[in-house]
């Protein structure tokens, strides 16, 4: 945010921090949505690269197209064990899945 908008909004009563304060998250809590939040993507980037539907992942996971579309979207009720399992199932090699994780973005290759 432009620091001319900050201080507009400040100016004008609102309070201006980041998601992490809005939420009163720890660290910790911060660091894990992150996680999940690189992972969800890099599935999604995997399965487009290999030329996959929603479905056709589903079926290699023995899970549904929703579930399919909810771990790629980063729903919260969907475990990082299945989405783990999913990249797994698209090749995705453990030292992939680090780089994701370590990236400490949701937009990892």
């Amino acid at each position: 945010m432009q620091k001319s908008n900050r201080k507009k909004l400040e100016a004008a009563g609102w309070k201006v921090g980041s998601v992490d304060e809005f939420l009163d998250l720890t660290p910790e809590e911060s660091a894990y949505i992150e996680m999940k939040l690189a992972l969800s993507h890099t599935l999604r980037q995997r399965r487009q690269h290999n030329n996959l539907s929603q479905i056709e992942l589903a079926k290699m996971v023995h899970s549904s197209q929703s579930r399919i579309a909810k771990m790629e979207a980063g729903d919260p009720s969907v475990s990082i064990d299945l989405i783990m399992k999913s990249l797994l199932a698209l090749g995705a090699s453990p030292k992939d899945v680090a780089k994701a994780i370590s990236s400490g973005s949701p937009h990892a290759a």
